[in-house]
């Protein structure tokens, strides 16, 4: 029941006219997702996950991207993959449940419809994994939704 929560497509971060990578989020992660170049070897490509930041590139090159994240990840839960030419980035959200409006702080932020549904869907997820027996998936908010990190005295950690 919870993977019918999980987000249906992706965000396309574009700058220029030209996608930069695509991203989503749940509860717990933000992921990230970059197209590689063709032919360059797996092996010199870097990401650096840091609490506020991220880098990427290839080495000895100016890095691809070099930007603070729009909230802190806790950086031993994070990591990094190359799989089918493509790198994705897995950032544990520090604030589980926080709604980010897009992975890089001040870039390619979500409009607001689409921020409020993100937040819906967090919602969702959230109601789904503190009551594992019921299907939140046809569930609908009507006005305003709360926000999943602190809706009736916030996210259990435990």
């Amino acid at each position: 029941m919870a993977e019918k929560l999980a987000p249906e497509k992706r965000h396309n971060f574009i700058h220029n006219g030209q996608k930069v990578f695509e991203w989503d989020q749940t509860l717990d992660e933000v992921n990230m997702y970059i197209t590689l170049p063709p032919n360059v070897h797996s092996k010199q490509f870097y990401c650096k996950i840091q609490s506020k930041h991220v880098e990427l590139g290839i080495k000895g090159n100016p890095p691809y991207l070099n930007h603070d994240l729009a909230s802190p990840v806790k950086t031993d839960d994070s990591f990094w993959t190359l799989e089918d030419g493509i790198m994705h980035i897995t950032l544990q959200k520090r604030d589980k449940g926080q709604t980010w409006a897009s992975p890089i702080l001040g870039e390619g932020q979500l409009d607001p419809y689409a921020t409020d549904l993100e937040q819906k869907r967090l919602m969702l997820q959230r109601f789904q994994e503190e009551n594992p027996g019921f299907d939140f998936s046809q569930a609908q908010f009507t006005g305003n939704c709360p926000d999943p990190r602190t809706f009736m005295g916030g996210i259990r950690t435990d």
